[in-house]
């Protein structure tokens, strides 16, 4: 339903300013005469080898990482390509995380009640904003749909909808998680209907809700020119792990090469004819 691609951790190359200010120090105490701070050149010697440690470390918590990255991409990919479910219920409530239900592929059935909420929203057909209607499942509770996208130019045609229907409805798609706090860098604002995440318990405070799912669904599309237009989940991992692993090691060798000079520089000293 949605591409699936390699979420990384940034933060290698922030380092790098000052991994490369630790080994100038210690190729500078490789040069630095036996009589001049001696102590000062062991003890950056020292720092340079904690140092080397410490790149070494990061590299392999880098691969680990991959690992888990990729499980995580397999795992979404088969809940994604899964047989449709229901969607859970209030018993299951409590144990929904993203780790072990993001994504899964479910089904809903019941009937819209309410007001539409709108929330700004940029996808692949430009900006405009996501359609979040409460469903009143035939099950006794109720579940945030979101049906779709629509543009700014049908902004005041879907703030006006009464999405109450009088006959059954039922939704198929993904299960996804709430979206506490807002998006593009401002929160919501609920006292001004403004709306900049999908977050599902603030929204459901605002409008009065009862008996509504930690989650929302984002429901698949209807038609090619159905609005709201379902089938826009974006579903994208970022997966730089092993650039990320790959700097910490150079970094790690750059610095043990620095350290290795004096020893290299020492030998051939004492191997030199008198």
């Amino acid at each position: 339903m949605s591409p699936i691609s390699g979420v990384g951790v940034s933060g290698a190359g922030r380092a790098s300013f000052e991994a490369k200010d630790m080994i100038a120090r210690a190729d500078i105490a490789s040069h630095a005469e036996p009589s001049k701070g001696s102590a000062s050149r062991f003890l950056l010697v020292l720092l340079g080898f904690l140092g080397v440690l410490v790149f070494l470390g990061l590299g392999i918590w880098q691969l680990e990482r991959r690992v888990w990255k990729l499980d995580l991409i397999a795992r979404v990919d088969q809940r994604i390509h899964a047989s449709v479910v229901d969607a859970p219920g209030p018993s299951t409530w409590a144990d929904i995380d993203a780790a072990g239900f993001e994504y899964r592929h479910v089904r809903l059935a019941g009937q819209f009640q309410g007001a539409n909420t709108l929330v700004q929203a940029v996808t692949e057909l430009g900006g405009g904003y996501w359609v979040l209607t409460p469903m009143r499942s035939d099950r006794g509770f109720t579940v945030l749909v979101n049906r779709g996208f629509v543009p700014q130019e049908r902004k005041a045609e879907f703030e006006r909808e009464n999405a109450a229907l009088t006959s059954p409805a039922s939704v198929d798609g993904l299960l996804r998680i709430s979206e506490p706090g807002g998006g593009f860098l401002r929160s919501n604002e609920p006292a001004a209907d403004r709306w900049y995440s999908r977050d599902v318990a603030a929204i459901a405070k605002a409008r009065g809700l009862t008996d509504v799912a930690p989650y929302f669904v984002d429901a698949g599309l209807l038609g090619p020119d159905s609005w709201p237009r379902g089938g826009l989940t974006v579903v994208k991992f970022r997966n730089a792990h092993l650039v990320y692993a790959l700097t910490w090691f150079a970094l790690a060798a750059m610095l043990a090469m620095a350290l290795a000079r004096p020893i290299v520089a020492g030998r051939g000293q004492r191997k030199a004819p008198r």
